[in-house]
């Protein structure tokens, strides 16, 4: 009867890790770039409200949207920007390079383009990856 009951237990035990295993979410870094590639095109389609969407919580109780875009246009139109590498050195913080290419609006070089990196910081916080910008 022991076994029994042991087996029963053994075999409950076993389907909820398996089940639990099921639910995991994926690597941080992963789930990270894929919220930088999604900001990033939110930026180059120039949807600013939905780039604002993944400013940390702290940034959007100080920084309303209207803010936002006033920071961060630039003299110039991004035009491609890709995920290089994500580097998380700590469970809630990672750190992400961007290769970033836009053409500038400085007149008679409007054709010019630049290919360049950037460094972002990427934190957890409420469950969420949002990405670091200073107030």
């Amino acid at each position: 009867m022991n076994i029994k009951i042991h087996r029963i237990a053994l075999a409950s035990l076993l389907s909820l890790a398996l089940a639990g295993c099921a639910n995991f979410q994926t690597k941080p870094e992963d789930a990270v770039a894929q919220r930088a590639t999604a900001r990033w095109q939110a930026l180059i389609k120039g949807d600013m409200e939905a780039a604002y969407k993944f400013s940390s919580p702290g940034f959007r109780a100080v920084i309303d949207v209207a803010g936002f875009k006033g920071r961060t246009g630039i003299a110039g139109k991004w035009l491609d920007a890709q995920v290089n590498k994500v580097e998380c050195d700590l469970l809630t913080r990672c750190r992400v390079v961007i290769r970033l290419e836009f053409s500038t609006l400085i007149p008679g070089r409007s054709k010019s383009k630049i290919d360049t990196g950037i460094d972002e910081t990427w934190l957890l916080e409420e469950g969420q990856w949002w990405i670091f910008q200073r107030i």
